[in-house]
């Protein structure tokens, strides 16, 4: 029988936990029991991006509408589709209908406790222009999709961070889509 691991607290803030286990150290969440992944597409078919200037990386970081679950006073218990119903409204303005489940993963395993839930937003109504909640600066960008590709290109060129989910955002929203016609 393995030994139990050697854990230790190096720091603790409001979200996040410095834990050293064994040799490896890593960031865990407090405060909130997950996160949300959000792929929106408007009845234009465009893609529902948003932009923020991310203090860890020190640059503009274009990235699906994305949040925490449960973080926010009186949401302890948020089930993750009002969670990703919620941040949608939030950051874009853009209320949906319906909250379809695509799949969950770690974002960063080697780094983090992080598991994000990603969801396909249908039937999306906007109700104002977004941007945000008191303390965030959210840049909404309403993509084509057949254009999405070349305009996130162009945005790396001129020196923005690309958030990889994006990419799997649109193939998972892809695949659940073909998946659901053929039944």
């Amino acid at each position: 029988m393995p030994d139990a691991p050697s854990t230790r607290v190096l720091a603790e803030g409001r979200y996040l936990r410095l834990i050293a286990q064994d040799h490896w150290e890593y960031a865990d969440r407090c405060n909130a029991h997950g996160a949300v992944a959000i792929v929106a597409v408007t009845g234009q078919r465009e893609l529902l991006l948003v932009e923020q200037f991310r203090i860890p990386l020190g640059n503009h970081v274009i990235e699906l509408p994305a949040g925490l679950v449960g973080d926010e006073t009186g949401t302890k218990d948020e089930p993750l589709s009002q969670a990703a119903t919620r941040e949608l409204l939030e950051e874009t303005g853009y209320r949906a209908g319906e909250m379809l489940w695509l799949t969950r993963g770690p974002t960063t395993a080697g780094l983090a406790t992080e598991i994000v839930d990603f969801f396909l937003a249908q039937s999306l109504v906007q109700e104002h222009p977004g941007g945000g909640i008191e303390h965030e600066s959210i840049v909404v960008h309403a993509i084509p999709l057949d254009e999405v590709e070349s305009w996130l290109r162009s945005q790396s060129d001129q020196g923005r961070l690309i958030d990889p989910k994006i990419y799997a955002g649109l193939y998972l929203a892809g695949v659940k889509r073909t998946q659901a016609n053929c039944v």
